[in-house]
């Protein structure tokens, strides 16, 4: 007898269903358990001491002070730090950056950790820390874009090139009958989740148990492993609930790894919990640019050059992850020549990181304000021009995109906008109160990746079904969209799953970063599924008792528990029933997923969308709000409706913070940001949003994975920024070149 063959999945029973989240009410009645909410017996709690100067180093802690606190338990110093193993300035993976772990004196940048003090109360901690009074050695901190000349970056973030050029961008620029030479700048931006980074360690012996919000639950066991010196599958990570990670929360950091660190040597668990000011240094951020864009069009309006060049700052010890703005024009205009190229200038800062759109965020904000400066020297609509020159093909490389998914997009993001009625010149459109009222565009464009995972699928004695992945979900619905995908797989109702995850004992989840969880956790949730679904086919074809006894041939659907002969569902049978007579012992499928390099290479893989933005501003005042956002998403089978267009909204909602609100300030004396608190750093509230409106793009793309499936959760900001800028400039005729775009910016050019 032939093996049987399980049919494809008809999804949509659990799949494409606005399913409620499942842990929703856990977060909203306070029953879900974060890292911080865990309290082992004879925890301590430890609290960092920040640095306060940016460059130097530290010549005097009162540690006799601090220890002398009631309560104090131990002060950690590089005089008496906590030994690691591995070398702390060392990179010994690829994410990993250089930690500081009290290994010298040396002051790296602001908020840098220079003590550990430890505590029997968090208030004991806390005082002791700023008993500390630290003196220093101070040098004049290097800030800003004019610290020193820019230069070459030696390579780009996630091992792509600093420079790729297709064609030749001078010649282009000179023989093109327009040009446009404009230069913008983004500022430095930091990661504040709600949950602020934590830690809970606890030691027994070599092994070690960590709560703490992870991104990336199995790979950050082996970075662990290598500053402790222990064996990766000696720990435990656990990470069931997140609130927000935004790209910071993927790898270890410095405060993280000292907590554990000391809680060996006092052999009692301890907790850390950083500050609201203290997420301003030791844990990654976006890092501020400077972008040249250079565009050409010959007397048609299409491009004959574009030429994109970033300077981003960057940390001076590292420098390993310069912001990727300029790739942001690798990948969707259509530019006869076409050059994208990264530079960097040292600051006295914590490293940069991958911040929710790295690169595309800050690139796309550039680009699509360039796109439209020079459609309006073309003099011809803004839509018209993007239409003209959107690549069907990657540049440079052949591969072709899903380009009439955008073209979707920018159809019906304009009808549902009324873009028709838009007056080609500035300063045309004042509503009834008076209100200058403009309206702009912007392109939105995210890579579509696909990572590693692994998943376990069981189908019980009872007909229902368990299945597990350490996946994260950091607030996007992974527990609740990667169990549809599961459900779906079992061919059972989704009440009829259980689904564990958050923890890395269970089979590796990949990373949920990159707008990829969802296709790569799936995709190995799908394949544990349809093996368990095979293997319990293979019971029922195998047994003369069986209504499905020898259909083996013609495969399987599985349906609410039911196994159907494909090409005769009048044969059927329950799952319960097969296993009761296959002696009762559960059917267990394991699967795996990853992207075929083929397939990567033969084919371009993007979400498309377009963001439709109208702002009203006074006329004397220029007080700017956001009063319409339509955005236009095609983002291939989308799992849940509802919980996709919330991680729309969420990304058009960070595009209005990154093009009016957020912004990171330096003191140039001290090097220290001066609005390290969400009082000064601002962020949207209710009272910004206003208007906001989704709509998803039906897309089949059949080449990104085998569902289907492309990420929500960053494309929304690309896009949303240079749409908003547009429209300032639509409603007032005034060009801001940089971000965010402030009151005293249109004052200043009244």
């Amino acid at each position: 007898m032939s093996d049987p063959v399980t049919m494809p999945i008809r999804f949509g029973s659990n799949s494409g269903q606005s399913v409620t989240r499942r842990d929703g009410v856990a977060k909203v009645t306070g029953r879900a358990t974060y890292a911080a909410d865990n309290h082992p017996d004879g925890m301590l709690y430890a609290v960092f001491a920040p640095a306060t100067i940016a460059r130097g180093r530290v010549t005097h802690l009162d540690t006799a002070a601090a220890k002398a606190h009631p309560g104090v338990v131990e002060v950690f110093t590089p005089q008496n730090r906590p030994p690691v193993v591995g070398d702390p300035d060392k990179k010994p993976f690829m994410f990993a950056i250089p930690l500081e772990l009290l290994q010298d004196d040396t002051v790296r940048y602001a908020m840098q950790p220079i003590a550990l003090v430890i505590g029997e109360t968090l208030e004991a901690a806390t005082e002791g820390a700023r008993l500390l009074n630290p003196q220093y050695a101070a040098e004049t901190p290097r800030t800003g874009m004019d610290a020193e000349a820019a230069k070459p970056a030696p390579s780009g973030p996630f091992g792509r090139p600093a420079e790729v050029v297709h064609g030749d961008t001078a010649a282009g620029l000179a023989k093109a009958v327009e040009t446009l030479d404009v230069t913008y700048d983004t500022p430095a931006q930091y990661h504040n989740a709600m949950e602020p980074h934590a830690i809970v360690a606890k030691w027994d012996g070599d092994r070690l148990e960590i709560d703490t919000p992870n991104q990336a639950i199995v790979l950050s066991r082996a970075f662990y492993a290598y500053y402790l010196g222990i064996p990766a599958d000696h720990i435990l990570i656990r990470s069931p609930y997140l609130g927000g990670g935004f790209g910071s929360k993927a790898v270890p950091y410095s405060p993280l790894v000292l907590t554990i660190a000391a809680a060996r040597v006092l052999d009692r668990p301890l907790k850390l919990v950083l500050s609201r000011s203290q997420m301003f240094g030791p844990v990654g951020h976006r890092g501020a640019t400077r972008q040249r864009l250079r565009i050409g069009i010959d007397d048609q309006a299409q491009m004959t050059a574009l030429d994109h060049v970033a300077t981003a700052i960057v940390d001076s010890f590292d420098s390993s992850f310069p912001e990727p703005a300029a790739g942001a024009s690798q990948g969707l205009y259509a530019a006869s020549a076409l050059r994208s190229a990264l530079m960097v200038v040292h600051n006295d800062i914590g490293v940069p990181g991958a911040m929710r759109a790295p690169g595309e965020a800050s690139g796309s904000a550039a680009l699509e304000c360039a796109i439209d400066e020079m459609a309006e020297k073309a003099g011809i609509d803004p839509l018209e021009f993007r239409l003209k020159n959107y690549a069907d093909i990657e540049p440079g490389t052949g591969k072709p995109y899903s380009s009439k998914a955008l073209r979707e997009c920018y159809a019906k993001g304009a009808q549902r906008f009324g873009w028709a009625g838009r007056p080609l010149a500035p300063r045309q459109m004042v509503d009834e109160n008076g209100f200058l009222t403009g309206w702009g565009m912007g392109t939105a464009l995210f890579g579509a990746p696909m990572f590693a995972a692994q998943a376990r699928a069981v189908l019980r004695p009872d007909g229902t079904g368990l299945v597990e992945t350490a996946a994260a979900d950091m607030g996007q619905g992974a527990w609740t969209a990667l169990a549809q995908i599961a459900a779906d797989s079992l061919g059972l109702p989704l009440d009829k799953v259980e689904f564990r995850s958050g923890s890395s004992d269970l089979p590796d989840g990949g990373v949920a970063g990159g707008s990829g969880h969802t296709a790569t956790a799936g995709g190995a949730l799908h394949a544990a599924g349809t093996d368990a679904i095979r293997r319990l086919g293979e019971l029922a074809a195998a047994d003369p008792a069986s209504p499905l006894f020898g259909t083996g041939n013609q495969g399987f659907i599985p349906r609410d528990g039911r196994l159907y002969a494909a090409r005769d569902e009048s044969r059927s049978e329950a799952y319960a029933d097969i296993i009761a007579r296959a002696g009762g012992e559960a059917i267990e499928g394991k699967g795996s997923a990853s992207r075929p390099p083929e397939d990567a290479g033969r084919y371009a893989m993007y979400s498309h969308g377009a963001v439709f933005a109208e702002v009203k501003i006074d006329p004397v005042l220029f007080q700017m709000r956001v009063t319409r956002l339509v955005g236009a998403f095609a983002a291939g089978r989308i799992i849940n409706p509802k919980l996709a267009e919330s991680q729309l909204m969420g990304g058009m909602i960070w595009g209005i913070s990154f093009a009016l609100h957020e912004e990171a300030r330096f003191d140039k004396r001290t090097g220290r940001i001066m609005n390290s608190d969400l009082a000064g750093y601002h962020i949207p509230v209710n009272a910004d949003v206003r208007g906001l409106e989704v709509m998803t793009v039906h897309e089949d793309d059949p080449h990104v994975n085998p569902l289907g499936i492309k990420g929500v959760g960053e494309i929304g900001v690309t896009g949303t920024v240079g749409a908003i800028g547009n429209a300032i400039w639509h409603a007032t005729g005034r060009r801001i070149r940089h971000f965010p775009i402030r009151i005293e910016d249109l004052l200043a050019q009244d």
